[in-house]
């Protein structure tokens, strides 16, 4: 049963950053953002255009029997807005470099929270295609990561599915990484990194 609330309330979220994406209102929550969906989009707007063509396809060869037709039409639809609602969810759910913690986000199933003071070490790194290892954890765009962070100490880490997992090296993408490390090390050492309003 916690499996299955925990997969709605993260569909919920995908219908909410669809409707904050139209409306062009990201979630900021009080924290400067660092975007990452920059190099997404394209991949993810042809595989639903992908899904689009296989929808009109299969409605076409599904004529004949209009229960199997409207099942498959349903799923088709669904999976067209659950793609479209991650590229969304990408775009207004951005990292956030808050006054003491960096929250590192992945469209509507990663966000977590780094205290400013657990970080012992940050730096620009592409990785391509990481390999999951014990204690790290990749947020990786396009398979791809370009920050890495080292924590002094572990932080909780919650899967979509509810397993929790202690990490003290995290990887994250950030579409302008060099300005995240250059901030984050501001941060860390007591600047603000704060100037004029959150982009």
């Amino acid at each position: 049963m916690r499996l299955v609330l925990r997969l709605a309330a993260h569909e919920v979220r995908l219908l909410t950053s669809l409707v904050r994406w139209v409306a062009r209102r990201p979630h900021l929550a009080g924290g400067r953002a660092f975007g990452y969906a920059r190099g997404q989009g394209a991949v993810l707007f042809g595989f639903a255009f992908v899904c689009v063509v296989e929808t009109f396809t299969m409605s076409v060869l599904l004529r004949g029997w209009p229960t199997l037709h409207a099942v498959v039409l349903f799923l088709d639809v669904y999976t067209v807005v659950v793609v479209i609602g991650l590229h969304a969810a990408s775009v207004v759910r951005p990292h956030l470099l808050q006054a003491d913690a960096l929250r590192v986000r992945y469209a509507a199933h990663v966000d977590l929270r780094i205290p400013l003071a657990a970080v012992s070490g940050v730096r620009r790194e592409l990785r391509i295609s990481p390999t999951r290892r014990a204690g790290e954890l990749d947020v990786a765009v396009g398979h791809r990561t370009s920050v890495t962070l080292e924590l002094a100490e572990p932080v909780s880490h919650v899967t979509l599915l509810g397993r929790r997992r202690e990490v003290t090296v995290v990887r994250l993408h950030a579409d302008d990484d060099a300005l995240l490390v250059a901030e984050l090390t501001r941060a860390r050492n007591g600047s603000s990194p704060f100037r004029g309003r959150p982009r």
